[in-house]
């Protein structure tokens, strides 16, 4: 293999475009693979890079083109249906897993693949971007200054703008409850928790959303209860208005592509003018069995613009042969303070 080779699988999709460009600006080199030629020979000649056009079904040129390389960053969603062949492919070929997932379902599944990849000498590592590193940082930050921390609690503002893959994921969530994790094991409660939060300026409604922590901060911390919120913003109060009769139509075939259709017709993702001005502010809160209390905040970059960061490191580090065999979180592979690294990126704990 060559050492300073890897892939990135889905380079024609808006985060896979973004990453495309901040690797050629850190002067990487990455192999652009995806389905469609035309669009990869477009985005490969824009930066001077290779590429191979071919299907996830077709395992041989997968294989082929993944013993060319060290590590893949798959970045084509959703992951529901894209990354069980993947992945087995990086097993077959001894090639490092990374992705951007932020579905739970898919968390689970690299978990349970975690002594095949030891067995292959391989990192599994989902969740390189911003679902779900900034917040598996300060999940396992919460564990460090609560040890014996019974519950936790993540809440997220500033996602305003998402790609269309991002919503597509949201669409295919609809049917499923909001999940959470309660004695250590992962459940769908009909009716999203409420709670509000202050993200700094007072504060705010928020409700609770089946974000990919739910699985990654349990292995990162062991706390048995965690639950994840959002800002309550309006789309979010119309899906958690939603009766479990007119979730259940959603998640129906045809609800579901009427919907991923409306969703084509958003626009590709934020600006690069609205990724400058945008951030997020994460706040974590652990709490023990005697009622104790910690509060953390830790403030990042837009959404899309860290995942760009965060992924090409993670991709940097495994190519300098920093890498930790089996099923990884962020923080396990790289610690809770991987995120304050990185320039924007301020932690700062609330009470003592």
């Amino acid at each position: 293999m060559l050492n300073d080779r890897f892939l990135i699988y889905g380079a024609t999709g808006y985060t896979g475009k973004l990453v495309a460009r901040t690797a050629k600006a850190l002067g990487m080199h990455p192999l652009l693979g995806g389905r469609n030629e035309a669009r990869l020979k477009s985005v490969a000649g824009q930066h001077g890079f290779d590429f191979r056009a071919f299907d996830l079904s077709d395992t041989a040129t997968l294989e082929t083109v993944l013993n060319e390389v060290d590590v893949v960053l798959h970045i084509a969603g959703p992951f529901s249906q894209t990354s069980k062949p993947m992945l087995d492919a990086c097993i077959r070929t001894g090639t490092h897993y990374l992705d951007i997932t932020g579905e739970i379902d898919v968390f689970e599944a690299c978990a349970a693949q975690n002594e095949a990849a030891k067995t292959a000498g391989i990192m599994v590592l989902p969740g390189v971007g911003f679902d779900v590193v900034p917040s598996d940082c300060l999940a396992a930050h919460m564990k460090a200054r609560m040890p014996d921390a019974t519950e936790l609690s993540l809440s997220i503002s500033g996602l305003t703008s998402m790609s269309r893959g991002t919503a597509k994921t949201g669409v295919e969530s609809i049917g499923r409850g909001t999940r959470v994790r309660r004695d250590g094991d992962i459940v769908a409660l009909k009716v999203p928790p409420r709670i509000n939060v202050d993200f700094g300026q007072g504060m705010r409604p928020a409700i609770g959303m089946g974000w990919g922590d739910v699985s990654t901060a349990f292995y990162s911390t062991d706390i048995p209860a965690i639950t994840v919120y959002f800002e309550a913003s309006p789309e979010l109060e119309q899906m958690a208005g939603l009766s479990g009769f007119k979730r259940w139509v959603a998640s129906l075939g045809f609800m579901q592509r009427r919907l991923k259709a409306q969703v084509d017709q958003m626009p590709e993702g934020p600006t690069d003018t609205e990724r400058r001005a945008g951030h997020s502010i994460l706040i974590g809160e652990a709490v023990n069995a005697a009622g104790d209390r910690v509060v953390s905040r830790l403030t990042t970059p837009e959404g899309y613009t860290l995942t760009a960061m965060t992924s090409l490191e993670i991709v940097r580090r495994a190519l300098s042969g920093d890498v930790h065999p089996g099923f990884q979180t962020p923080s396990l592979a790289y610690g809770a303070d991987f995120i304050t690294e990185f320039d924007g990126c301020v932690l700062q704990d609330l009470n003592s």
